[in-house]
């Protein structure tokens, strides 16, 4: 079983139900079990900064999967939940983001998927929920929360749980 890091990200309807309905969606498709999940966090827009704030999240799974098969799954989830990919703007609003943040160790570079993602560092609105989950998790080379300290998170919060 590999132990795959996931981000979810969302800003159009109610992201954090999305969030509760596409995890279990991933764990029955994927064959997995959920091993973490992080809180939820507001987050500023990146990248396209005028539209509505984000919800963001992450979480860890093991999987018999191989990477390009749980990939598949990632992408028929978003598309469950209304995410078209071919026909929404790069970075723009959309109701399920996930994206596959590490696979165990795996390095991988393909047209359709990189391992670790590349923008990991870049981000930390997805940085602050792994560092919440996976800490001490080095990924290419550089420890979670070593890279979350090097980054701001201005206007990220922690938002309260659903109950």
């Amino acid at each position: 079983m590999a132990s795959v890091l996931i981000a979810l990200g969302g800003n159009v309807g109610d992201v954090r139900a999305t969030f509760g309905k596409a995890i279990a969606h991933i764990c029955g498709m994927a064959q997995a079990a959920l091993t973490a999940r992080s809180s939820d966090y507001a987050t500023p827009p990146w990248g396209d900064e005028e539209q509505d704030p984000f919800i963001n999240a992450c979480i860890e799974i093991e999987t018999g999967l191989d990477p390009h098969a749980l990939l598949f799954v990632l992408q028929k989830v978003e598309q469950k939940f209304g995410r078209t990919r071919t026909k929404e703007r790069p970075w723009g609003p959309r109701t399920l983001d996930l994206d596959m943040i590490a696979y165990d160790d795996v390095r991988l570079q393909k047209p359709d998927l990189t391992l670790p993602h590349p923008r990991l560092f870049e981000r930390a609105f997805v940085l602050v929920p792994l560092a919440e989950i996976a800490p001490d998790r080095v990924i290419s080379g550089i420890r979670v929360r070593d890279g979350l300290s090097s980054i701001s998170t201005q206007g990220i919060e922690r938002l309260p749980d659903t109950g």
